[in-house]
């Protein structure tokens, strides 16, 4: 695409869809090609995102997960803006050094991720996975059993949720939960609306699920007391990351028989060890870091950053930028 003397021209390397696309086309001549529709995927290392900015004469930078840092602030970027709720690949101390404004995508995959803890309640409370591999199998009436004594557990409406984190996610949860017939409860020092303290709600809830960010105060903040002091039977979810617990622990708890159950949508390093104790347990039901991965999260992300970016661009205030102090 030969750019426009008068429109500024934008590397992007993030999915787009809907409005925010358009709203990007409107105002910059675009090199599209995102991360996500490579086979195999391609993520660019500090330095050949910094060549490919130049090559293609980028003043604009839309990423999700590249690594931008070192030589990229040495590029002249009028904006960098970030699908991810979080741009924790963007080094942001060194963009606002260089005069950079940083964009993000708050609460992009709040409905996605809150829709994958309810698919990971229902199928760790009522033993979906099993029950499916059951019924490949042929073992339906396994050792001269009916699927009526194997599967019974109890209904989720009635029952109690502790919410451990009040942020996008955790408030997209909350409504879907209620409209279970279930309670909810939270807990987030940081949010006068969650009243709960750690320790009552782990005393109270039937159903613990993790929303916290990893921060030094929160890294396996759910360790061996905190599942020892949750109900005998309590079901554990955690679709947010696995370092807010202690692994070890909770695979003994769930091996006692303490832990009923347990869904994960986060492993360390984004990958299970085959071998891991958590493969083999029944009573836990595991997914590969998909909750966001909706095309509903694409188009959320492209519609924040893209407005944020035209902002910029027309000399306007943008919502949604982490280093202010930039724009003068």
């Amino acid at each position: 695409m030969s750019a426009s003397p008068d429109r500024p021209r934008a590397l992007v390397l993030a999915p787009l869809r809907g409005e925010g696309k358009d709203i990007l086309e409107s105002v910059c001549d675009i090199v599209y090609e995102p991360w996500i529709e490579k086979h195999p995927i391609k993520l660019y290392n500090p330095d050949d995102l910094a060549a490919k900015i130049a090559e293609v004469g980028a003043t604009v930078l839309v990423c999700e997960s590249d690594n931008v840092n070192g030589p990229v602030m040495e590029q002249p970027l009028k904006v960098i803006g970030c699908t991810r709720g979080d741009p924790n690949n963007v080094d942001v101390e060194a963009a606002t050094k260089a005069g950079i404004p940083v964009l993000r995508a708050p609460g992009r995959n709040a409905d996605g991720v809150a829709e994958i803890c309810v698919a990971l309640l229902f199928a760790v409370n009522r033993g979906v996975v099993v029950a499916d591999k059951e019924c490949r199998a042929g073992e339906i009436y396994r050792d001269g059993t009916i699927p009526y004594q194997r599967f019974r557990a109890w209904q989720l409406a009635g029952q109690t949720v502790g919410l451990v984190g009040y942020g996008a996610v955790a408030r997209a949860l909350e409504w879907r939960l209620k409209g279970l017939g279930m309670k909810v409860i939270a807990y987030d020092p940081y949010v006068a609306e969650a009243t709960y303290s750690l320790e009552d709600l782990l005393a109270e809830a039937d159903i613990v699920s993790m929303h916290a960010p990893v921060l030094d105060s929160t890294r396996g903040m759910i360790g061996a007391e905190q599942f020892a002091a949750m109900k005998p039977g309590a079901l554990y979810i955690n679709a947010a990351r696995a370092a807010l617990h202690d692994t070890d622990a909770m695979v003994a708890a769930l091996q006692s028989g303490h832990l009923g159950g347990a869904g994960l949508d986060h492993f360390d390093h984004e990958w299970l060890d085959p071998s891991s104790p958590l493969a083999a347990l029944p009573n836990v039901v595991l997914t590969p870091h998909i909750g966001g991965a909706t095309y509903d999260t694409e188009a959320n992300h492209s519609l924040l950053v893209a407005r944020d970016i035209a902002a910029i661009l027309a000399g306007e205030k943008p919502v949604n930028c982490v280093n202010p102090e930039v724009l003068g």
